[in-house]
């Protein structure tokens, strides 16, 4: 057998090749020439599985170690007979981690009240990442309202505009139907908020219109915008980089655990289509963290002088205002480490999705 993997995938040098020959190239540099003798693709959002990529090749299998599957071609691999899986609620505990701690951030910076119970965060789109999210704040004490008409649940954009602090997305990326949601967030869905500190995209970037989202910042209609996800990326808007209160390089989902999981779930297609004799042996399991172990130094140490002596270091003073448990999680993994990162060298984008540092949940 022969697999053309994503060379920025974690974890699965040493196991893959337990399948046969594994090639391994950047995403986004992965080309007809390499596919045309392969059985199966393990990718992630920088490869598009199409026609343009696939055709005439023996691929039977794609795969992506992604909860998202907007990249992929459907129509035409059904097509053309191959088929596709993804990895469903790998990362969602990740993204989970990255809402709450940036509502932690938000506190300390006086966007939100100090007392989770005074704040309601509406949840657009509950499936398996909306579901944690929602779980992780229940637990911190916030407030929720489910948006998500697909899947029956009861509140409309209307009520979230009108009742929540917060509005945090978690879509796919669909441009069709009742309900696309290509520009979900526009200027009319801005214009009509009434409560909203804080807004959140760690869905796609497209669900979100840049242009609307600026003015609504600018305009004071959004006090605080959360980016983990950008139109056209890796060229992301740098006006909206600058605006943004914490601004990620698509990583919301990338901790060691959801990277792990994203792993071992697709070798585990890879077994469940090909049913090779013997069956590989997985054993996929997330790094430990160092003793004392803080996010935020390990990566504001690697900025340079001017970025690092401007953050906000955390102190038990500083975040006296926060819950008891909300200083130890911020210490786990703190998503204003990661804008300061990006900030200062917005144009390696792509490269800091590759070379992401270790964290945990």
């Amino acid at each position: 057998m022969k697999l053309v993997i994503d060379d920025k995938i974690p974890f699965i040098h040493g196991l893959a090749e337990q399948f046969g020959t594994c090639v391994y190239r950047p995403g986004s540099e992965i080309a007809p020439a390499d596919v045309q003798d392969a059985d199966a693709l393990i990718v992630r959002t920088r490869t598009h599985a199409n026609e343009a990529l696939l055709k005439g090749s023996k691929v039977q299998l794609v795969v992506t170690a992604t909860i998202g599957h907007d990249h992929l071609d459907k129509e035409y691999l059904a097509q053309a007979g191959i088929e596709w899986r993804n990895c469903p609620g790998c990362n969602a505990e990740s993204v989970a981690q990255y809402v709450r701690n940036s509502l932690w951030r938000a506190m300390l910076a006086g966007h939100l009240s100090p007392n989770p119970q005074d704040t309601c965060v509406g949840i657009v789109g509950v499936g398996h990442v909306g579901s944690a999210v929602s779980r992780a704040l229940r637990a911190e004490g916030f407030r929720t309202l489910h948006c998500d008409p697909p899947k029956g649940e009861p509140a409309t954009l209307a009520e979230l505009a009108r009742e929540c602090q917060v509005i945090t997305l978690h879509t796919p990326l669909t441009t069709e139907g009742e309900h696309a949601t290509f520009h979900l967030a526009n200027a009319e869905f801005f214009a009509s908020l009434r409560q909203c500190r804080v807004f959140i995209n760690a869905a796609r970037g497209e669900c979100t219109d840049t242009g609307a989202l600026k003015s609504a910042v600018k305009s004071g209609k959004v006090a605080c915008a959360v980016i983990d996800t950008w139109e056209n990326e890796p060229n992301i808007d740098r006006e909206l980089l600058d605006l943004a209160f914490i601004a990620t390089p698509h990583i919301a989902g990338y901790s060691a655990d959801g990277k792990a999981n994203g792993t071992r779930m697709s070798l585990q297609h890879i077994i469940d289509h090909f049913r090779p004799t013997p069956c590989p042996q997985l054993s996929v399991q997330a790094p430990n963290l160092p003793s004392n172990f803080d996010f935020a130094q390990e990566v504001i140490s690697q900025l340079p002088a001017s970025f690092s002596t401007s953050y906000p270091w955390l102190s038990p003073e500083i975040t006296a205002i926060l819950p008891h448990n909300a200083l130890s999680q911020l210490r786990q993994y703190d998503a204003l480490a990661d804008t300061f990162r990006l900030r200062s060298a917005p144009e390696s984008f792509e490269f800091q999705r590759g070379h992401y540092p270790l964290r945990r949940e």
